[in-house]
């Protein structure tokens, strides 16, 4: 795990916050987090915990994985990863065995090119969803 990169995320967030053309005591409020603590993240005298950093992505209505990466707390394929996975859980079009089935398949392909599993040492589907029954 790389160290919190915070000055880059500082930045980050008041890019992303002034994008959704937002003030900081409107994201602060939105957030849950006092004003000058938020302020004390921009200016990257903060280095915020993972749910701080849920909370803010959530206010900013982006994913929270994205500051996990911006914070150095995610590595970028973890995210891609987690993304996939997360697309693939959320999708109502389909069933919970089809969706079992979709992440054993993703983690087979990602097995036989050589990208590891989930961090625990077994396949990412078999955290989340339980196996298709038959």
């Amino acid at each position: 795990m790389a160290s919190l990169n915070v000055g880059n995320l500082g930045e980050f967030l008041r890019e992303q916050r002034r994008s959704a053309q937002l003030s900081l005591r409107q994201l602060a409020d939105a957030a849950g987090v006092s004003n000058p603590y938020l302020s004390q993240i921009e200016r990257g005298l903060r280095k915020p915990s993972a749910e701080i950093l849920q909370q803010l992505a959530k206010a900013l209505r982006i994913s929270a994985e994205t500051l996990y990466v911006q914070a150095g707390i995610l590595d970028e394929r973890d995210r891609e990863e987690t993304e996939v996975r997360s697309v693939i859980l959320a999708d109502p079009s389909i069933n919970e065995r089809q969706k079992a089935v979709l992440l054993q398949i993703y983690e087979s392909f990602r097995k036989e090119n050589g990208h590891p599993t989930a961090s625990d040492g077994t396949p990412a589907a078999d955290a989340d969803v339980a196996p298709p029954s038959t």
